[in-house]
């Protein structure tokens, strides 16, 4: 099985810039060992199960919850029968078709 899911997670109680933690839950993502991307609004992980991406982002949300008062959070998940390495293959079957 192959799980995608893009998140993202941050204090709304921090004031305008957030980067640093950010980079708190970047650490807990790469910390994990599943692959994943940042981008520019959030980040995508493939895990195995879905069980495994639900707890990362139990553990992304406990790594603000320590001192972040108000914490903003949306998912999205891709769940599909099959062998993992999608977050790759699937950006690398649209730029195949469009001649990348």
């Amino acid at each position: 099985m192959s799980v995608l899911m893009e998140f993202a997670i941050f204090p709304t109680d921090k004031g305008e810039s957030v980067s640093a933690y950010v980079a708190r839950v970047l650490r807990v993502i790469r910390e994990s060992g599943h692959p994943h991307q940042l981008t520019a609004m959030g980040t995508i992980v493939e895990t195995e199960t879905m069980a495994e991406a639900t707890e990362l982002l139990n553990r992304a949300y406990a790594a603000l919850a320590e001192d972040c008062n108000r914490v903003y959070a949306a998912a999205k998940f891709d769940v599909r029968a099959g062998p993992p390495g999608r977050l790759e293959a699937k950006v690398r079957a649209v730029e195949e078709k469009i001649g990348l």
